[in-house]
């Protein structure tokens, strides 16, 4: 055996061990991408309900916010009728007070300058 037959056997030997690496990865890659897969389907798979329980709750929100619509449009009438109320209040009962209490104060100058 001379150095060119024991230099290719090396070679060779390296190879072989080159591709029983090269093997043994592709074997663990294998694996990853089976494990990736089926999370990816079980996802897919609750993903599906999980959609389903997101609608009804943004249709029981929406049913919710139109409630609420409502009690702040009566509470604006509400609020809208409560001041023409005051305002007449005060134009129907402000005035005649008002003529009242000039009454009483030239009464009561009067009065005082009786004494």
């Amino acid at each position: 055996m001379n150095g060119a037959e024991l230099a290719a056997l090396i070679c060779a030997g390296a190879v072989v061990v080159l591709v029983i690496f090269l093997v043994a990865v592709l074997l663990k890659l294998s694996k990853l991408l089976d494990a990736a897969s089926a999370t990816i389907r079980e996802t897919g798979d609750s993903l599906i309900p999980l959609l389903t329980e997101l609608t009804e709750t943004t249709k029981s929100t929406n049913k919710q916010l139109e409630k609420i619509d409502v009690i702040t449009d009566s509470v604006v009438d509400a609020t809208g009728n409560l001041s023409s109320l005051i305002s007449s209040f005060t134009t129907t009962i402000g005035g005649p007070l008002l003529r009242v209490g000039e009454i009483i104060r030239g009464v009561s100058g009067l009065m005082g300058k009786k004494k």
